[in-house]
């Protein structure tokens, strides 16, 4: 990438504060919020004892934003990867120690080491916990697995909590499977199945946080990047479904500083991660971010099911959102009451809405084209075009 980590927060510092200038709106700074749940600790606070903390992972989307927290708080942070998604990305930094390994194969750069915490970051295969288990097992003091909120079947209720049936694992899935062209049609399964793996070699010192949908700066899917990038284009912007629509996002700065937190306190259970605390609708996310900008984009809302007719997905073409009814009526409404009486805390949209525009111009123009293309999620130009004269005809017709 044209800059890394350290060097966007260096020149992103200037557009946080300017967004924070924006902040009278709700949609900015989710004024119904209490104070506590909008506001993270002070920066740059240290922890009251510092820790050794393996890091698995650590140098894609959401592993940078953990490991320069926990340095911020103190703490001492070995990680351990194949060095090949960001190759070096924490040489020469002070407190970090990298290991060369592999998690479904050679680990064995952790043999005889002991650490106060390990922070699981990128395990989807049950086989990969059982790998590193024979080396860790017994040899650290607490375990956080990050899993997801996709380990639920059933996404047709509301304010569902902690103590939903999860997954199970379809029947002739061998759980240790290797092969990552099963993982994706079993994700949630085997994320479950992870879970439990995970509870099994470290019991009773297990932390599993259970994240919704991951944004903000380095997020390579899309998922969140295409809104910003869009509405800063400018013109008449698709809009998906009805402006009340739910959504809900979590900021990895936010998921990063809560986890470092929450290992730090050395807390267990299960925990959803996403956010923000008050209900945050699709217009409110729409609106919130086109506040960042300067184009004057204009929202033309398009009915779901008006949607579906043109082939426009919810969360691949129209990403965040989908549709709040039938089996998706509780996508976006799963209750994070337990993680913010643990102290999660939310920054701004506007926060990381120019951030994430920010982060965008200095991806690589192979990236940006996709993104462009309507390449991981968000929608072409002209499909988009397409849509909305197809959904102007229908009002026209009066049909």
């Amino acid at each position: 990438m044209p800059t890394d980590r350290r060097t966007f927060l260096e020149r992103s510092a200037a557009a946080v504060g300017g967004a924070l200038a924006l902040g009278a709106a709700r949609t900015l700074a989710h004024a119904a919020a209490p104070p506590a749940a909008r506001e993270s600790p002070r920066p740059g606070a240290r922890a009251s004892a510092s820790l050794h903390i393996l890091v698995l992972g650590g140098t894609g989307f959401t592993g940078p934003e953990q490991v320069e927290h926990a340095l911020a708080r103190g703490h001492r942070v070995t990680v351990i990867n194949r060095n090949r998604t960001r190759p070096d990305f924490f040489k020469g930094k002070q407190g970090v120690e990298q290991l060369i390994g592999d998690l479904s194969g050679d680990l064995s750069a952790l043999k005889g080491r002991k650490f106060d915490a390990v922070l699981d970051i990128p395990t989807t295969a049950p086989y990969w916990v059982r790998n590193a288990a024979q080396y860790l097992a017994g040899n650290v003091k607490h375990y956080t697995f990050i899993s997801t909120i996709s380990v639920y079947p059933d996404n047709s209720e509301v304010d569902k909590d902690e103590n939903e049936p999860t997954t199970p694992l379809p029947a002739g899935l061998d759980p240790y499977t290797n092969d990552s062209a099963l993982w994706g049609r079993n994700y949630g399964a085997l994320k479950t199945f992870s879970e439990n793996e995970v509870r099994k070699h470290h019991g009773e010192r297990t932390l599993i946080i259970r994240p919704g949908l991951i944004v903000g700066p380095l997020d390579r899917s899309d998922r969140f990047t295409y809104w910003p990038v869009r509405i800063d284009k400018g013109g008449e912007v698709l809009a998906p479904g009805n402006p009340t629509d739910p959504v809900q996002i979590i900021d990895s700065r936010d998921l990063a500083e809560w986890t470092i937190r929450m290992i730090e306190a050395q807390e267990t259970g299960v925990y959803h991660a996403t956010g923000p605390q008050a209900p945050l609708s699709m217009a409110e996310m729409l609106y919130g971010i086109k506040a960042i900008t300067t184009a004057g984009a204009q929202f033309t809302w398009v009915p779901a099911e008006f949607l579906a007719e043109q082939q426009v997905r919810g969360w691949r073409h129209m990403p965040v959102w989908m549709p709040p009814t039938g089996r998706t009526a509780g996508f976006s409404r799963y209750s994070v009451k337990k993680a913010v009486a643990k102290g999660l805390t939310f920054r701004p949209l506007a926060v990381t809405a120019k951030d994430t525009l920010e982060w965008h111009t200095t991806r690589p123009p192979a990236e940006q084209q996709r993104m462009a293309d309507g390449g991981l999620a968000g929608i072409s130009a002209a499909k988009e075009a397409e849509v909305l004269a197809a959904w102007k005809a229908k009002q026209a017709s009066g049909s």
